[in-house]
């Protein structure tokens, strides 16, 4: 008998589920609660001073967006959502052979609404926390009978989470980390003319995405992307920013790479937010899509085919 035909009916991957949350810096919380309660329409589950949490209406969990006020915008960590406690320790000990230190923390230490934590620092330089058993505050829907969704949504009001976008120096070094040590697949690249990888994307999830790196500075943060449904919730970001004078960056457009759609624009603070839908289901056993340096600017934006600079290397 597989060890697959062992495994209990229903039972997910081990390991690592998808991406769990972002935290933030913002110089001004108020300003940016309103923001991404208002504009981008998350739901603030949680306020204390110096922090704010919010989620994706559709959400479960007690945050998947951290709002922590600094003197500087930028990405403080990125978190994954882990199957369960034994698993935890398993990456947490695989991190560990790898030469890179860990910290565990308990249940609601980290946080309101975190549940157990290791973190470490990827090589990539972001601070990275893998999660299991975040408080669940649900949805907001019955568990019976329940509408397609809740009354009174706001802004874009996406429903979820779906990828961060980071820069690194070492595309191939840190791409190699996360597929080796946490087990990434990775979906797609873009390989430059001298055989490396300027661009990455890699999954857990079985979408095209959780995960991408683009060359650049260590510790770099390109975006953070909540998933709408179709097209047309790409227009009504669209014009929502509009209502609010919030600038668009770019889109709504459709890339090559992940055959997604997305627009992107800046919160107050700097933070680049992307909304994105689309993309196709990724199996264990695909083979990774790879795009030719050449090609680049139609992997980043199908309809344009060109590289836009300020694109590429505005981050935080």
């Amino acid at each position: 008998m597989t060890s697959n035909a062992a495994r209990p009916s229903g039972a997910v991957s081990p390991g690592i589920l998808r991406l769990s949350h972002a935290e933030i810096r913002v110089p001004d919380l108020e300003l940016a609660i309103a923001y991404y309660a208002e504009v981008v329409g998350l739901v603030v589950t949680d306020i204390e001073p110096g922090r704010a949490y919010l989620k994706g209406w559709d959400e479960q969990q007690h945050h998947s967006l951290i709002l922590t006020e600094a003197p500087t915008y930028g990405l403080n960590l990125l978190g994954f959502k882990v199957t369960d406690l034994a698993e935890l320790d398993r990456l947490a000990s695989r991190v560990q052979a790898a030469g890179v230190p860990v910290e565990r923390h308990r249940a609601g230490e980290i946080c309101v609404g975190s549940g157990e934590i290791v973190s470490f620092v990827a090589p990539s330089g972001h601070t990275v926390h893998l999660e299991q058993g975040q408080t669940q505050v649900g949805n907001g829907l019955s568990l019976i009978n329940p509408p397609p969704a809740p009354v009174g949504l706001v802004g874009m009001h996406p429903p979820r989470i779906d990828h961060i976008f980071l820069l690194c120096e070492d595309v191939d070094g840190v791409t190699a980390f996360f597929r080796e040590v946490l087990e990434f697949r990775l979906t797609e690249q873009i390989i430059s003319d001298d055989g490396h990888q300027l661009t990455t994307f890699l999954e857990r999830s079985h979408t095209p995405h959780d995960l991408a790196f683009l060359t650049g500075v260590d510790g770099g943060f390109h975006h953070v992307a909540y998933w709408v449904d179709e097209w047309n919730d790409l227009r009504h970001a669209a014009d929502t920013c509009a209502y609010h004078g919030v600038e668009i960056d770019a889109g709504p457009t459709r890339h090559g790479a992940t055959r997604g759609c997305g627009l992107y624009f800046f919160d107050p603070a700097g933070n680049r937010n992307e909304v994105y839908t689309g993309g196709y289901h990724f199996d264990p056993d695909d083979e990774p899509t790879t795009w030719t340096e050449a090609e680049m600017g139609r992997a980043i934006f199908t309809y344009k085919g060109q590289v836009d600079p300020a694109f590429m290397t505005v981050h935080s």
